[in-house]
């Protein structure tokens, strides 16, 4: 997922460096989207990742 939102982000700054405001804005949320879904996935798999057994 965040290679994802890496991809989706140089889209954005590449159609930003062209002209396309409409493309780069679209990208650039997209981008911020996928970052804060894959934070959350991170933290919850951070918490709930296996325990070692005693």
């Amino acid at each position: 997922m965040l290679h994802y939102a890496i991809v989706f982000l140089i889209i954005a700054i590449i159609a930003a460096v062209f002209g396309f405001g409409g493309i780069a804005g679209t990208a650039s949320w997209i981008a911020q989207v996928l970052f804060v879904v894959f934070l959350i996935l991170f933290l919850v798999s951070f918490l709930t990742g296996r325990r070692p057994k005693v």
